[in-house]
């Protein structure tokens, strides 16, 4: 670390720690020209889960991965880790698809916070599974109302019993932070080690005769009665395609309007158990504020804090560029929030810093959906929460691309039409505006201040513009 700013880590801190716990076999990148039953476009865990559950439905089928770095270095080894369900955006999805429809979302992409535990199991992959828990927090006076507002819909739409409120002592017992005004306790909540699990699905696909290529980005990708993706060193012709591109979604023609990029960014500290015994925090939970902009934190079993922070980049549709991977005025804001949030932690030092995009959807849930060829799949928008949603998502891409859709292949956020956001070149100035703003609206009100009319107007105009983004 050097004045205050900890070191940009490679891909991420998890990354470099799970390669250095089993770097895995080679997977060169494609050099030639091949065929495939089916043509997976992206290494994350979506395009990882799809391919997984492709070989469950058919273990005869011929699947091929094209990954641009490596599995798991983009968004699926950089985030914090928080196993969740959509539970939060139950509202969202009723109000959408009605309470059955809603409610059937939830249940099932609820149901993967289990499934990935029992699948590391099964596999015997160490990605640092625990089911401990979620702590949702209030740390400001304007977060009161927010916290409110959270158990009284969880009430509202039936869930009330994931949603336990706890008074300040209360949530002081978990984590003795001197922020913590209230909270909700989240019990169906779960953690891991983001990029061991992307690396162990890597291995378990290797294993299942997934013919992998990394560092191996699409160039040119034909849609039609045969895929054709096409790659620096070769071709890939297949019957299907899975499209799981995340962020870089943008940069193709039918995603561009679907999806936003914004940045989030993590810094994590030295070893301290000692520290986090004196705050009481050891039983592994996470916790979150409800900043527009929220802060993620969570443990580590040595004893570190991984501090994060959402929604403090936006990309041009040109291109997602050096800043999302470090940006050193975003990573100085969340050293000093840490600081905030945990005094005793001014003097452990830290260990490194690093960023990644998000793939943000004009409604803040997942959509799924297959291209007019017929043949190309694809979930986008997960809105920083995909650990958990991605794997539904690859189940379903799974069913779809085999040709043997099942139920969950009927949920209504298959073949819903996102709701695009406005074209350029109004929306990156815009898009800029009212991120500054509502990171504005944020930091005064952390300070118990009250934003003026102008902040709080261009921090609402999404809201306003019908996109579930923003206050």
């Amino acid at each position: 670390m050097s004045g205050g700013v900890p070191r940009a880590a490679v891909r991420s801190w998890w990354m470099e720690e799970a390669l250095a716990h089993d770097p895995g076999e080679p997977c060169p990148p494609l050099s030639g020209d091949t065929s495939a039953d089916v043509v997976v476009v992206g290494g994350g865990y979506t395009g990882m889960w799809a391919a997984e559950f492709l070989k469950q439905v058919d273990p005869g089928i011929d699947v091929v991965l094209l990954e641009q770095d490596i599995c798991g270095g983009g968004p699926s080894g950089r985030n914090g880790g928080f196993v969740n369900g959509l539970w939060d955006d139950l509202g969202l999805l009723i109000e959408r698809y009605g309470p059955e429809g809603g409610m059937a979302v939830a249940r099932a992409a609820g149901q993967e916070i289990d499934g990935i535990g029992a699948w590391c199991q099964e596999h015997r992959v160490d990605a640092w599974y625990a089911k401990d828990g979620d702590l949702g927090i209030s740390a400001s006076p304007a977060q009161d109302a927010v916290l409110d507002s959270v158990i009284r819909e969880a009430a509202e739409t039936g869930i009330g019993e994931l949603y336990q409120r706890l008074s300040a002592d209360e949530a002081r017992a978990h984590c003795a932070s001197p922020l913590l005004r209230g909270a909700v306790w989240i019990p169906d909540a779960a953690k891991v080690q983001p990029a061991r699990l992307a690396r162990g699905l890597r291995r378990v696909l290797l294993d299942r005769g997934v013919r992998i290529h990394e560092g191996t980005p699409v160039r040119r990708f034909h849609a039609g009665p045969r895929i054709v993706a096409e790659t620096p060193g070769g071709t890939v012709t297949a019957g299907h395609a899975v499209l799981a591109v995340n962020a870089w979604g943008m940069h193709w023609r039918a995603f561009r309007r679907a999806v936003m990029v914004r940045g989030t960014f993590i810094v994590i500290t030295e070893p301290a158990p000692e520290r986090l015994a004196e705050l009481g925090w050891t039983g592994g939970e996470g916790l979150y504020d409800f900043r527009t902009a929220l802060h993620y934190l969570r443990t580590t079993p040595d004893g570190r804090i991984a501090f994060g922070g959402a929604g403090m980049q936006v990309a041009s549709r040109r291109r997602i560029g050096p800043r999302f991977l470090y940006e050193e005025r975003s990573i100085r804001r969340l050293v000093e929030d840490l600081h905030r949030w945990f005094p005793p932690f001014r003097t452990v030092p830290l260990e490194a810093a690093w960023g990644g995009p998000i793939d943000v959807s004009g409604r803040h849930v997942p959509f799924l959906g297959t291209l007019p060829d017929g043949r190309s799949h694809f979930a986008l928008g997960f809105t920083g929460n995909g650990v958990g949603p991605s794997r539904l998502a690859g189940r379903i891409l799974a069913s779809i691309a085999a040709e043997r859709p099942d139920a969950l292949a009927s949920l209504p956020i298959v073949d819903d039409r996102p709701k695009a956001f406005p074209p350029d070149p109004v929306f990156v100035p815009g898009e800029r505006l009212v991120t500054a703003a509502v990171l504005r609206k944020d930091d005064l009100e952390d300070d118990g201040r009250r934003p003026g009319p102008i902040t709080r107007a261009l921090a609402h105009l999404p809201r306003r513009l019908g996109y579930n983004l923003g206050p």
